[in-house]
């Protein structure tokens, strides 16, 4: 099996268990493997059967229904695309043979199309593909974490321009992508008709990855409304192109009423230095491992970043089930304690506080806070 064939690997195990019991949905951003994943997955089944809505010999197949009864594996591609899907897949998880194993597959996150309703509800186990993180890629090549993180800040995690074998080759693909997802995704899932003002929008998140948001300024610059960048910025989240990080607070409506980041998905989208690429990265890997934990234990996980009034702030938290677990702060080359760090280490004793280096060579204890390598200590991630 190829390299490209191994990645999302993290998952097997948790999709054959989820599959032997109910049907599984797996969603990720477009081109980020679950094709790849699946089809792997079909070599462990003696009989399968792969169907995808784009394909039109597929979509007639699908629409009669009328694909192979004794599949024990069917895997269903994009059928998000088609009217009224979740009734239809409804319909299909309950006539579907007791040994029939069922994979829906697709780039738009379920829980966006509410308009179908409750439909699905105890149906199906939901299931994340993330990018390739430091961990992952030091479990299928020789790399060093310190390698493998360079690396992943440069081509970001996507299989392709990760693994490509030239720079230019990689940049290649990520203008095709930038131009796909607003030309082709985002038009089909939204029916948006102002392109040219989200394609814009799209640039200017790529300038300010890692700094509080205002929906407000930027909607001033842009001539809309606050509400309809938040529209086009919910948009790029259900399609995976960004991570939106609240800041943490208990009260979960108050959180959504303060600034948000915005980092994404392809770390090759970012525009900045070295600190905001490499702080993208972490965000990147973070989200993985919360998306990881809500679907493999069924706990409820986030990843936040903590900011007082007066401007002290700590890059990221991480939350399980409304109590936080992990205090992170990202740099590049000091190991000098940060003072806002050790400020909520002490206002939360019950997480973890770590300030994560890019460029540290050893580990050490700082009083609350522990100073390690990032590359290391994004590789114990569990994703």
């Amino acid at each position: 099996m190829t390299l490209f064939g191994r990645i999302g690997r993290y998952l097997e195990p948790q999709l054959l268990r989820d599959l032997a019991r109910k049907t599984v949905v797996l969603t990720g951003a477009r081109q980020v493997g679950k094709t790849t994943l699946a089809r792997q997955l079909m070599e462990r089944f003696g009989r399968a059967q792969y169907l995808n809505w784009d394909v039109p010999a597929d979509r007639a197949v699908l629409l009669r229904q009328s694909w192979n009864p004794g599949a024990t594996l069917l895997v269903l591609d994009e059928i998000h695309k088609m009217p009224k899907w979740k009734s239809w897949l409804k319909g299909v998880i309950d006539a579907k043979a007791p040994a029939q194993a069922l994979l829906v597959t697709g780039s738009a996150r379920m829980d966006t199309f509410r308009q179908a309703g409750e439909s699905l509800a105890g149906r199906y186990r939901h299931l994340h593909l993330a990018p390739i993180s430091v961990r992952e890629w030091c479990d299928h090549t020789d790399a060093s974490p310190q390698e493998a993180l360079l690396h992943l800040i440069e081509r970001g995690g996507f299989p392709e321009p990760c693994l490509a074998e030239l720079a230019d080759d990689a940049q290649r693909w990520r203008r095709q992508y930038a131009t796909d997802l607003i030309r082709e995704d985002v038009l089909e899932f939204s029916r948006l008709q102002e392109i040219n003002t989200m394609r814009v929008f799209f640039e200017l998140l790529r300038e300010r990855v890692g700094s509080p948001l205002s929906l407000a300024s930027l909607a001033r610059d842009l001539a809309v409304s606050p509400t309809t960048l938040r529209r086009y910025l919910d948009i790029l989240q259900a399609l995976y192109v960004v991570i939106v990080v609240q800041p943490w607070h208990r009260n979960i409506a108050r959180a959504l009423l303060h600034a948000p980041k915005v980092y994404f998905t392809d770390n090759g989208l970012v525009k900045g230095d070295d600190g905001v690429r490499f702080e993208n990265a972490v965000a990147v890997m973070l989200a993985k491992q919360a998306h990881f934990i809500r679907d493999t234990r069924g706990r409820e996980a986030g990843l936040h970043y903590i900011r007082t009034k007066d401007g002290v702030e700590v890059d990221f938290c991480l939350s399980v089930d409304g109590a936080l677990t992990q205090l992170v702060e990202c740099k590049l080359v000091d190991s000098s304690p940060h003072r806002a760090l050790l400020r909520f280490a002490a206002q939360f004793p019950e997480a973890v506080a770590t300030q994560i280096v890019r460029d540290a060579r050893q580990e050490e204890v700082r009083g609350p806070i522990a100073v390690v390598p990032a590359a290391d200590w994004l590789a114990r991630l569990e994703a």
